[in-house]
């Protein structure tokens, strides 16, 4: 059974289009059983960005992405490691995935220590998407 994490940006931008490689990413989560952990710091931040009045997301689509995390997700409450990190906002998703030892799907690499479980969505589609 693969783990996985995903960061802000690939959850917000599978809301934003159901077409492109964030989108394919929580499919292949769905559709191949894949465990999808997350934290309620994460939560946290999913809620806060949906709520970017820019993004226009409605309160009701606001309410249904988190629904949806929760109704697909497993939360955990991961320790905090001490490893160095280049955006420290982002070691919420870094811990959460070491906790469970799960690929961690982001857009911004250069957030985290280079780990061959920290891919992009498009290497995850890669790499799942043909199974």
């Amino acid at each position: 059974m693969y783990k996985v994490v995903i960061d802000t940006n690939v959850f917000i931008s599978s809301r934003l289009s159901l077409l492109g490689n964030p989108a394919m990413v929580m499919k292949l989560i769905v559709d191949e059983d894949m465990e999808l952990y997350y934290s309620l710091a994460i939560l946290d931040e999913y809620k806060k960005v949906l709520a970017y009045g820019r993004l226009k997301f409605s309160a009701k689509h606001q309410i249904s992405a988190i629904a949806d995390m929760k109704k697909i997700g497993i939360l955990i409450e991961p320790s905090k490691s001490d490893i160095p990190m280049p955006d420290e906002s982002d070691r919420i998703f870094y811990d959460t995935a070491k906790a469970v030892n799960a690929y961690l799907v982001t857009g911004n690499l250069k957030h985290y220590p280079e780990e061959s479980q920290i891919v992009t969505p498009a290497r995850f589609v890669e790499i799942f998407g043909k199974q």
